[in-house]
């Protein structure tokens, strides 16, 4: 940080410029390798990892089962991309962005892919008719938080997270640039959460499953290690809702899947709700 940075005329990628992640990134798209995906017995497919944006797909399953609607069971396999499973040719033909989540729709015809976190929660509402309301007003609440998220997480994610916790060295202007938005994101939603019990409203959506795993996160289990440096404790509104969200039946099981790190219950894969029953009550 002694000297100014100055920028080439043209830019490479240099394999070697670190940080954590740094070995999957790179600056072209499409598949690196042949490999078909695995495909189980239920209608719907996911490919995933339980990431926040993971975790939003698991939890929105899990609630549509909870309902007693069978048609959303699934098979959930682990795409680990630290070892670069979503670059290969099968991942990539459900998702051209090799992110995940990646669904699989087999119960239509043809298939129907869908990608994208918020578009893949959408998808399974209006397929089943649950937790979007069909008020046009309700409506357009709902997905504009929805929205607000898949727009609000790259900052606070991609931007404050790897400045904070995984560039090879830290930095003070971009953790200042970014910290400030982590807390102003932080303020949005305590302001709005101080006026209504969820976050479109009175009533449980998508925008709570989208945004709970990132916010909820974020107030509830120190990510990043950066409770203390954002004072996420000051934002009550905040950790009332997280706090809330994180105690209903189907979030605590869909917070397992596909999860293979950490000292929470962990389950790589899932293909009945027997699966999720195993691993909660060994814990």
């Amino acid at each position: 940080m002694s000297e100014e940075y100055v920028p080439p005329k043209v830019w490479k990628w240099e394999k070697q410029s670190g940080g954590n992640f740094a070995n999957i990134n790179r600056p072209e798209a499409g598949p690196t390798h042949e490999k078909e995906l695995p495909v189980g017995e239920h209608p719907l497919q996911l490919y995933s990892l339980a990431t926040p944006n993971g975790v939003k797909v698991t939890v929105m399953l899990e609630e549509l089962l909870a309902l007693g609607i069978n048609d959303a069971e699934y098979d959930a396999y682990l795409i680990n991309i630290l070892e670069g499973d979503q670059f290969s040719s099968g991942f990539v033909d459900i998702n051209p962005n090799s992110k995940i989540p990646a669904l699989l729709d087999r119960s239509e015809d043809p298939a129907v892919r869908v990608f994208e976190s918020g578009s893949i929660l959408v998808y399974l509402a209006e397929k089943f008719g649950k937790f979007l309301p069909t008020d046009r007003a309700a409506r357009a609440e709902t997905l504009n938080w929805l929205f607000w998220q898949m727009g609000a997480a790259p900052y606070l994610g991609g931007g404050f997270g790897h400045f904070y916790a995984y560039a090879p060295s830290k930095m003070e202007y971009p953790i200042n640039r970014f910290a400030m938005e982590a807390k102003r994101q932080l303020d949005v939603l305590n302001r709005r959460l101080a006026e209504s019990e969820f976050i479109a409203g009175n009533e449980y959506t998508i925008a709570d499953m989208g945004i709970w795993p990132w916010y909820g996160a974020l107030v509830r289990e120190n990510v990043y290690k950066a409770a203390e440096f954002l004072e996420v404790h000051t934002y009550e509104h905040v950790v009332r809702w997280a706090d809330q969200i994180a105690e209903r039946p189907a979030v605590k099981r869909g917070v397992v899947v596909n999860r293979s790190w950490g000292d929470e219950a962990q389950l790589a894969e899932r293909h009945s709700a027997s699966d999720i029953d195993a691993v909660l009550t060994s814990t």
